[in-house]
């Protein structure tokens, strides 16, 4: 193809770099509030299970617990409100739909939904891979359900939080219905991530035992071509390719980032075992 990046002759591989350092910090931010809300807010959800009063000692009681666990979603929600900032901000500047529409856009596309399909088949043995672009239809699903689910628990959290307040315009009903809420959306959005969001991951073949991209922020070429082979061949149609390439990731970040996506896989996995335990008790 012309265009097309000749490979190097050196044994090193070309890297391309897939996110910007803001957006692997925004997501550093939004991986580790989000593990310490599950980590004390499940033996809040399930008090009377004698391993969270183990979980609520571990941490300092239940008080500790209950306070630790209102830092972590002041935290994720201050990482949320600059997200939504950030986007607003860039929508401004651009003054246009590119943000909104496109291959480089999270918004979910008609396209999506033929991918998923021939996705589907092609899990069945009747058809070929897709031609899959920056991002695909399962990250797209992944991203909207954390934005979903931010409003939701958020909202509900908030009104938890400051009951004294919310009690001056609202009627007391609301709080019952809003630790229900609180509690059931933060239950399935754990088991969600813990599962489904972390096999899509790191745990698929393509990717076990480990993606360290959201700590690395760059991808072999030879992933970018094999795997989203519609945004390779657009980077070099519009010769952008070659600006995308960086240098190969330090090997000290690349074990950073396989410990810590370790400890997460291990606590995660544990607290959807622990979850099953409680609701099958």
């Amino acid at each position: 193809m012309k265009g097309e990046p000749m490979e190097t002759a050196s044994h090193e591989e070309t890297w391309v770099e897939r996110f910007a350092a803001i957006d692997r910090i925004t997501h550093a931010i939004l991986f580790t509030t989000f593990l310490g809300l599950s980590l004390t807010g499940l033996p809040l959800l399930f008090a009377d299970a004698p391993w969270a009063r183990t979980m609520a000692l571990l941490m300092g009681g239940y008080g500790v617990t209950g306070t630790l666990h209102r830092v972590f979603g002041f935290a994720m929600l201050f990482c949320f409100a600059f997200h939504v900032g950030r986007v607003v901000f860039r929508l401004y500047r651009k003054r246009g739909p590119t943000m909104l529409w496109g291959p480089d856009s999270l918004v979910p596309q008609p396209r999506d939904l033929f991918q998923m399909y021939d996705h589907f088949m092609y899990f069945l043995g009747r058809g070929p891979r897709p031609q899959f672009d920056r991002y695909t239809y399962w990250e797209k699903f992944d991203y909207w359900a954390v934005f979903w689910g931010m409003g939701i628990i958020g909202t509900s959290g908030l009104v938890l939080a400051f009951p004294e307040f919310v009690s001056r315009f609202l009627p007391g009903d609301v709080f019952t219905i809003a630790l229900l809420v609180h509690g059931e959306e933060a239950l399935l959005a754990m088991v969600f991530i813990f599962t489904i969001h972390f096999f899509n991951g790191n745990l698929r073949p393509e990717k076990f035992p480990m993606d360290t991209v959201m700590f690395t922020g760059r991808i072999p070429l030879h992933e970018l071509r094999d795997e989203r082979p519609a945004e390779y061949e657009r980077l070099v149609r519009e010769g952008r390719l070659e600006h995308a390439f960086v240098p190969p990731p330090q090997r000290r970040l690349d074990l950073f980032g396989r410990f810590v996506g370790a400890i997460a896989i291990s606590l995660g996995l544990v607290m959807v075992a622990l979850t099953l335990i409680a609701l099958l008790a």
